[in-house]
C-alpha cells in the first residue's frame, strides 16, 4: 500500500533557479551538480560540510556525467568540458557543437562520451583521445536524451519527434538495430518533461515514459512491451531511475510527486511531496537518494527507502519486469532439489546443517585392525609444523584435507573441484510441445498446423484464447476467456485439446472441445492427480495422448474415457505425437560419452496394443536438438532438428528396421545460395510431398503476430556431387586446358546427373513409404494403381540417367548396365525401353547385355 512520507527534507541551495542536473561518480564518493549559473558543485558522500565549488565553467549547463576520477559538463553554448575530480579543475574542452548540448552520458567503462545536441547527429567521443569521434546519423529530429546499455554495446536515443532509436556499438561503425515508434511522447528538447529510455540494470529491457503518463518496460530481444507502471502520476513524468539492483524504480512528475515503485509487482510503495523535480540519482551502494529541482536546489536523502521496504534494496540484481520472463520459465526436465522431507528434519522446518554422524564400524574393519587415533603408535608428532612452514596439512572435522588443500591441487583446471565439490548431472533434452511458441510480450501460439492456429493473450488476471482455421467454410473460428491459463493446445479436424498447469486453485487439467456434435454438450474436462502436470500432448482422429511429469502416458478416447495408462521407459519425457491409432513418445535415455542423454523414441499402436519400435535412438548429430516432431499426411513420423534438416522415419512398422532418412536440408535451399538471404524456418507439417513451414527473418526463432503466411518447399534429399572418372583426359593437355575441360563437363553433365540422381533417391523413398503403408493396410484398386505409377516414375528417372551414360561413350557401359539393373519393373516394358535407348546411341554391346538381363528377369518371374 502506498504511503505518504511525513518527514520533509530541506533542500540545499546549489544553483540559481533554472534546470538543475546531478549524478554520482561511479564509486559513489562524490555527487556532482550543475545548473543555470557557471558554478559546479561537488558534494562528498557522508559529509555535512560545504561542497567544493568550481567556478570556471560556462553558464546554462544542461548535462553532467561522471566517471571515477573525472566528470563531463555539457552546456547550451555547445561545449562539453572535461573536469578532473583530483584537482577540481578544467582539463580540456572535449568537443564543440554548433547548437546547444542537451545530454551527455558516459559508457559504463568510462571510455566513450555520447553527446546529444540540437544538431541531428549524435557524437561518440573518446574521452582519452578527442580526435576519435563516431557518429550516429539516422535520426531526423534533434535528440533530447541518451542512455547507454549496461554493457556499453547499445545506446538508446530519444528524439523530439517521439521516435526512439537503438544503435549497436559492437563494431567500429555504429549500426541502427531498431527504430521504436509510438512509445515515448513528442517533446521539445528544452522542456522539463522527460522521454528518456533508462536501461534496467540486468540489461534485458529499458523503461521509458509514455504519452499516458505511465512508464512502459520494453524488452530489446523481441522489442515487445512488457510490464507497465501505471497510475502513479497525474501529470507528465520529468525523471526516472532504477535502483542499482533493479528492484525499485523512482519516478518524478510535474504533479509534485516522487513515486517509489516495486519493480516486480509494479505497485507504488511510497509517495513523496517534492515539486519541480527534474533529475534523480541513486547512490551506487548505499540507501541514499538524490534529486534536483528547477529551483536550483539539491536534495540528498539518506535512508530514502523505508525500513519496511529496505530488504528490496539489499537483494542481488533483480530481473527486469517481464510479462512472461524466459529466465523464470524452468524446463520440465530440470533437476529440482528434493523436498524438505527428503533432506532431513530440522528445527523450524529447515534442513539441519551440522556435523555428519560417523559411520558405524563393521566387524573386522580396518579401524579394528589398526590402532585407533587415540592410541600412541609411536609415530604421533613425527611431522610437527612447529615453525608454521606448512609441513603438516590441516584437516577438517572428518579427518580429511580441507577445501583449500584440494584447490591447490596441481592438475587440470577445474577437474579436482568438480569431482569433490560438485554433483555431476547429465545434460537433458528439454521437453517441448510441437507447434507451440514461447511467450513474446503477452502473446504466444499454443498450436500451429495446417488446420489452423491457437493463440493466447495474457490479460494479467486471465488469458483470452482464439482458435482460427484456414478453411472457414468447413470450420468456424471461436474465441473465449480462459481463467485456467491454458499453456498447451492441439488442433485437428475433429476438435481442439487444451491443458493447463496446476495452480493454487486447481490441479492440472485437460479440456477437449469437439468441432461438431449432435448432442447438446460434448466437451469435457478432466483433472490429473495432485502433483502431476502435462509435459506434452497430442490429438489424433481416434485418441488423446498426454505425457506427464511423472512419466506416465495417459490415453483417452475423444470423449474422455480413459483407455490406457502406462509409464514411459525413457525419462524424463520430452514430447509426443500421434496419428490415427499410432502414438510416438520421446524421452531421455542413456547418457553418452559427451555427458548428454540420448533421445529415445517408441512407436506403438494403441488400439491393437502392439509396439512397432521400442526405445530406439533418434538419429541426431553432435550438438543437434529436435525442434518439432509430427506425422505426415500419410502417417509417417517426421522430425525437424536444430540444424534445419527434415527427416522421415522409414520402415517404422517393422520392429528394429526403422531408419531416419533426410528429406530436406533447408540450409542448402537455392534461395539461400550465395548468402543473399539469412532466414530460418519454423516447421508446420509434411503434406502432399512438400515441407510446409513459416519463414523467419531477422534472426527470429519463432513466428509472431500477425499470423504469418505458410510457405512450402519441395523435398530435396541432400546428396554429394557426381563422382568423376579418371583417365579420360589426354596427358598432352596443359593444366589450363584440363581445368577448362573439367569445368565444361561439370556444367553440362554433372548438374543434370546430380538432379536425376536426387530424383531417383527421392522417388525410391516415396515408393518405399507407400509400400510400407499398403503392406500394413487393406489396399484398394486405386491405391494399387498409385503404387504402379510410383514404380514407373522411378524407372523413368533411371532411363534418363541411362541416356546420359550412353551419351558419354562406350567406356560408361558398366555403370549404364548397373542403372538398368536398378529398375523395378517386372513386366519387361522398361527393360525393352532401355534397350532402345542403348541402340539409339549405337551401344550395341550394352543393348545385348540389357537383352540378357531381360531374359533372366522373365525366367525369374515365371519361376515365381
Amino acid at each position: 500500500m502506498a504511503t505518504i512520507t511525513q518527514h520533509r527534507l530541506r533542500g540545499r541551495p546549489a544553483h540559481t533557479p533554472g534546470p538543475t542536473y546531478l549524478c554520482y561518480t561511479t564509486d559513489g564518493q562524490r555527487l556532482v551538480t550543475v545548473g543555470s549559473n557557471n558554478a559546479i558543485r561537488v558534494y562528498s558522500t557522508g559529509s555535512v560540510g560545504e561542497p567544493v565549488t568550481i567556478d570556471d565553467s560556462p553558464e546554462s549547463n544542461a548535462a553532467v556525467a561522471a566517471g571515477s576520477n573525472f566528470f563531463l559538463v555539457g552546456s547550451e553554448d555547445g561545449t562539453v568540458s572535461k573536469y578532473s575530480l583530483e584537482s577540481n579543475s578544467l582539463e580540456q574542452v572535449l568537443v564543440r557543437c554548433t547548437l546547444p548540448v542537451r545530454d551527455v552520458v558516459l559508457s559504463p567503462d568510462g571510455r566513450w562520451a555520447a553527446v546529444a545536441s540540437d544538431e541531428l547527429v549524435v557524437k561518440l567521443v573518446d574521452v582519452n583521445d578527442m580526435t576519435r569521434v563516431r557518429y550516429l546519423r539516422e535520426q531526423s529530429k534533434p535528440v533530447k536524451h541518451l542512455s547507454f546499455h549496461p554493457t556499453g554495446l547499445f545506446i538508446t536515443i530519444s528524439c523530439a519527434d517521439g521516435v526512439l532509436y537503438v544503435y549497436s556499438l559492437s563494431k567500429e561503425e555504429p549500426e541502427l538495430v531498431k527504430k521504436v515508434e509510438g512509445l515515448i511522447p513528442s517533446l521539445e528538447t528544452d522542456t522539463v518533461a522527460s522521454s528518456k529510455a533508462v536501461w534496467h540494470p540486468d540489461g534485458r529491457a529499458f523503461a521509458a515514459p509514455t504519452t499516458t503518463r505511465d512508464v512502459q518496460v520494453m524488452s530489446w530481444e523481441d522489442w515487445e512491451r512488457q510490464r507497465r507502471f501505471s497510475a502513479g502520476h497525474t501529470s507528465d513524468i520529468t525523471a526516472l531511475a532504477w535502483s542499482p539492483n533493479g528492484a525499485l524504480l523512482a519516478t518524478a512528475g510535474k504533479d509534485g510527486k516522487i513515486v517509489l515503485w516495486d519493480s516486480k509487482t509494479q505497485k507504488v510503495l511510497s509517495r513523496y511531496d517534492y515539486a519541480n523535480v527534474m533529475s534523480l540519482a541513486w547512490h551506487p551502494t548505499e540507501n541514499i537518494f538524490c534529486f534536483a529541482t528547477t529551483d536550483g536546489e539539491v536534495y540528498i536523502y539518506p535512508d530514502f527507502v523505508s525500513t519496511e521496504h529496505h530488504p528490496l534494496l539489499q537483494k542481488p540484481l533483480q530481473p527486469a519486469p517481464y510479462i512472461h520472463d524466459p529466465l523464470a520459465e524452468v524446463s520440465a526436465n530440470a533437476r529440482r532439489p528434493p523436498p524438505p522431507a527428503q533432506q532431513g528434519p530440522a528445527e523450524g522446518g529447515a534442513a539441519a546443517v551440522g556435523p555428519r554422524r560417523k559411520r558405524a564400524r563393521t566387524p573386522d574393519s580396518l579401524d579394528d585392525l589398526l590402532p585407533s587415533e587415540d592410541e600412541d603408535d609411536g609415530l604421533e608428532g613425527f611431522i610437527v609444523d612447529d615453525d608454521g612452514a606448512g609441513y603438516a596439512d590441516d584437516t577438517n572435522g572428518h579427518g580429511k584435507r580441507s577445501r583449500d588443500e584440494l584447490d591447490g591441487f596441481d592438475g587440470p583446471a577445474g577437474k579436482r573441484r568438480a569431482v569433490y565439490h560438485q554433483a555431476w548431472e547429465p545434460q537433458l533434452h528439454e521437453a517441448f510441445q510441437p507447434g507451440s511458441t514461447p511467450w513474446r510480450g503477452n502473446r504466444r501460439y499454443l498450436c500451429l498446423n495446417l488446420v489452423g492456429c491457437v493463440w493466447s493473450v495474457d490479460q494479467d488476471t486471465h488469458h483470452t484464447v482464439t482458435v482460427e482455421f484456414y478453411d472457414r467454410e468447413y470450420h468456424r473460428d471461436f474465441h473465449f476467456t480462459d481463467p485456467y491459463r491454458y499453456d498447451k493446445a492441439c488442433l485437428n479436424d475433429t476438435g481442439t485439446l487444451f491443458s493447463c498447469p496446476p495452480s493454487d486453485e486447481h490441479p492440472s487439467m485437460i479440456f477437449y472441445r469437439p468441432h461438431e456434435t449432435w448432442t447438446s454438450r460434448a466437451d469435457w474436462r478432466t483433472q490429473l492427480p495432485e502433483g502431476e502436470h502435462v509435459i506434452a500432448m497430442s490429438l489424433s482422429d481416434s485418441f488423446i495422448v498426454v505425457t506427464t511429469s511423472t512419466n506416465y502416458v495417459r490415453v483417452f478416447t475423444l470423449y474422455g474415457t480413459p483407455f490406457r495408462v502406462y509409464r514411459q521407459k525413457s525419462s524424463p519425457t520430452v514430447t509426443c505425437a500421434s496419428w490415427r491409432d499410432y502414438v510416438l513418445t520421446m524421452g531421455n535415455g542413456p547418457v553418452g560419452g559427451n555427458g548428454r542423454t540420448q533421445l529415445m523414441y517408441t512407436i506403438e499402436n494403441i488400439k491393437r496394443d502392439e509396439i512397432c519400435q521400442s526405445e530406439d535412438v533418434v538419429a541426431l548429430p553432435e550438438g543437434a536438438e529436435v525442434k518439432s516432431v509430427f506425422f505426415s499426411d500419410t502417417g509417417d513420423p517426421c522430425i525437424y532438428d536444430s540444424l534445419g534438416i527434415l527427416l522421415i522415419l522409414l520402415h517404422w512398422r517393422t520392429p528394429n528396421q526403422a531408419r531416419w532418412v533426410p528429406l530436406l536440408d533447408t540450409k542448402q535451399l537455392q534461395r539461400l545460395a550465395g548468402g543473399r538471404k539469412e532466414e530460418s524456418y519454423f516447421p508446420v507439417a509434411v503434406a502432399q510431398e512438400k515441407f510446409h513451414c513459416i519463414i523467419l527473418k531477422g534472426g527470429d526463432q519463432y513466428p509472431y503476430f500477425p499470423r504469418p503466411l505458410l510457405s512450402e518447399f519441395d523435398f530435396q534429399i541432400p546428396l554429394g556431387g557426381a563422382p568423376t572418372s579418371g583417365g579420360s583426359t589426354s596427358a598432352a593437355l596443359t593444366s589450363d586446358e584440363r581445368t577448362s575441360l573439367a569445368m565444361e563437363e561439370g556444367n553440362n553433365n554433372n548438374n543434370e546427373t546430380t538432379k536425376l540422381e536426387e530424383s531417383f533417391v527421392r522417388n525410391s523413398l516415396g515408393l518405399d513409404l507407400l509400400e510400407d503403408l499398403q503392406s500394413a493396410t487393406t489396399t484398394t484398386s486405386s491405391e494399387r494403381a498409385q503404387r504402379i505409377r510410383k514404380q514407373t516414375e522411378v524407372d523413368k528417372v533411371l532411363l534418363q540417367l541411362l541416356a546420359i551414360e550412353c551419351r558419354e561413350g562406350e567406356e560408361r557401359g558398366m555403370k549404364a548396365l548397373e542403372i538398368v539393373g536398378l529398375m523395378r519393373d517386372r513386366t519387361g516394358r522398361m527393360l525393352e525401353a532401355a534397350g532402345k535407348v542403348a541402340r539409339r546411341y549405337d551401344r550395341n554391346i550394352l543393348a545385348e547385355r540389357i537383352r540378357e538381363l531381360a531374359e533372366r528377369r522373365l525366367v525369374e518371374v515365371e519361376d515365381e
